[in-house]
């Protein structure tokens, strides 16, 4: 990533705070995570890997989780939100409640990066990796569950239609826009 794309919320006046990158399987939140950490300087929390192994063996198995499947690993995300500000977690947060208790547990203001992207791109690139659990037939049940963030303002949306280092750029550059904003 170029350090202009960086240099908008590392030389400002204020920190961006915890952030979340969110949305459904394949939209490339792990990548993006990580690359929105290096940038900031902020450690970066694979939100997957919080998960308990009940909840992995269902996801292996093709079972979509339901809410209380949900809740003890949002609360274990929301927690690490509120330990350290210089953080970015890779969540789902497929619900407004699922986004409201990561607000509430964080106990500072945050921001979502919401990484939006057509079931067919998202598919593509669901069948073009492997990962651990996530298998491709759980894809739409993500989407079935799917509340878009509209009108949530601590929320910057990013279409995932682009390169990785397209996706990245125009998030720092929204993050930045958001940061200026609320100083």
């Amino acid at each position: 990533m170029s350090t202009a794309a960086s240099r908008p919320l590392s030389s400002g006046t204020g920190h961006a705070g915890p952030l979340v990158v969110m949305g459904v399987s394949g939209c490339g939140k792990t990548s993006v995570g990580k690359m929105l950490a290096s940038g900031l300087g902020y450690r970066f929390i694979e939100g997957d890997s919080r998960h308990p192994a009940a909840n992995v063996e269902k996801m292996q198995s093709g079972i979509p989780l339901c809410d209380d499947d949900r809740w003890p690993w949002l609360e274990t995300l929301g927690t690490e939100l509120a330990e350290d500000e210089s953080t970015v977690i890779s969540c789902s947060a497929l619900k407004r409640s699922y986004r409201d208790l990561l607000r509430k547990k964080a106990g500072q203001p945050m921001t979502f990066v919401f990484l939006q992207g057509d079931r067919m791109l998202l598919a593509a690139r669901m069948a073009a990796r492997k990962h651990e659990y996530m298998p491709l037939s759980l894809l739409d049940s993500q989407l079935a569950t799917l509340e878009l963030p509209t009108a949530e303002p601590d929320v910057v949306t990013v279409d995932i239609n682009q390169s990785l280092e397209s996706i990245v750029s125009m998030a720092m550059t929204l993050l930045a826009a958001r940061q200026r904003r609320s100083n």
